[in-house]
């Protein structure tokens, strides 16, 4: 009986599921999938259950979005080997910044995967896209870009690590407009100090 209180008392005040599906997914990537190279795309599949939607039930709720974006995130970490690098080094990543573009929704009950790139990296952070695509019909439902700051660790001297990214990829237009943009908030921010 203590056990099931002390379950229940978890449940209230901890995320349980959340925690419970960051190591399924990471165990499940190992286990099945192997590694990858960093420049890889990886690929975690989903399905948008009624714990996903919004107050209507029809759709995946936008905040859901940002969570299946850290499975995503921490699948690619594993798969890539990227995070145990990092933490050898006596570093982190924390998530900088990120921006979601919804183009459709995701109905209830409709299975999607999530795709995962490196696009672009700096002395201080990665830069990765995530697109969810829904499997009926392969069509991209919404596309994210997120900044991956790396902590205690020049990233370049990271990546170097790894054969196939020697050399950094030219950083696409809607990266290099999204961090003029982060920019620009920040410039305005400095100067309300």
């Amino acid at each position: 009986m203590s056990f099931l209180v002390l379950l229940l008392i978890l449940y209230i005040i901890w995320d349980v599921n959340y925690f419970i599906r960051c190591v399924f997914t990471v165990f499940i990537g190992r286990l099945f999938q192997g590694k990858r190279k960093v420049t890889d795309t990886t690929t975690i599949y989903g399905l948008c259950t009624s714990q996903d939607v919004d107050i209507f039930i029809r759709h995946m709720n936008n905040a859901r979005y940002l969570r299946e974006l850290d499975f995503a995130r921490f699948h690619f970490y594993a798969l890539t080997n990227l995070y145990e690098l990092v933490r050898q080094r006596g570093g982190g990543a924390v998530q900088g910044a990120s921006s979601v573009r919804y183009r459709r929704t995701i109905p209830i009950f409709h299975p999607y995967k999530i795709q995962t790139r490196l696009v672009w990296w700096d002395e201080k952070a990665i830069y990765l896209e995530q697109q969810f695509i829904t499997l009926a019909d392969g069509f991209v439902r919404a596309v994210a870009l997120s900044k991956q700051c790396i902590t205690k660790c020049n990233v370049n001297d990271l990546l170097k690590t790894y054969p196939e990214a020697a050399k950094r990829p030219e950083m696409p237009a809607d990266l290099k407009l999204w961090l003029d943009a982060i920019e620009v908030s920040s410039e305005k921010l400095r100067k309300e100090k």
